[in-house]
């Protein structure tokens, strides 16, 4: 069921722009999918969907590009034209983003493989970073300062 429904995403996201999660899960119940809105963010997790901008200027998922710099790339353009603000609660990095983009930033964040990072949680404009100690969530607030954050 669950590659049925991977499968039946990624074609959705091609034929079409999806600008939100709640695009998305309609257009799977329409499609016979009996799915939540913690389905659709695993998924989307799942299949490192981002989000891209496109040519009207609206933000959609996409499958994200093969290979590191593209990744790398993705994260990026999401992180400087997404993040609002961000904090630190001892190891927890709490990230700020426009709503409906911190999945896709969180999945991009995700996909660096950075060893200090536990694990994340994210909601629709906030993202939560539980790190290892409470120097490396200094050491990776340092690092994603050095983006501008709008």
């Amino acid at each position: 069921m669950k590659s049925s429904r991977h499968s039946k995403i990624l074609e959705i996201i091609s034929e079409q722009p999806i600008e939100t999660q709640d695009e998305l899960l309609s257009r799977l119940k329409t499609e016979g999918y009996r799915v939540t809105q913690a389905t659709i963010s695993r998924d989307i997790k799942d299949l490192r969907l981002v989000k891209t901008l496109g040519g009207d200027g609206k933000y959609r998922y996409a499958e994200a590009q093969a290979g590191s710099s593209d990744i790398r790339s993705n994260f990026d353009q999401l992180f400087v034209s997404s993040v609002v603000s961000m904090d630190i609660a001892q190891n927890i990095v709490v990230i700020k983003t426009l709503s409906g983009m911190a999945n896709a930033v969180c999945a991009a964040l995700d996909s660096t493989g950075n060893s200090s990072i536990v694990g994340t949680i994210a909601g629709d404009d906030t993202i939560f970073v539980a790190c290892r100690s409470n120097e490396h969530a200094q050491s990776l607030a340092s690092t994603l300062k050095q983006y501008k954050i709008k």
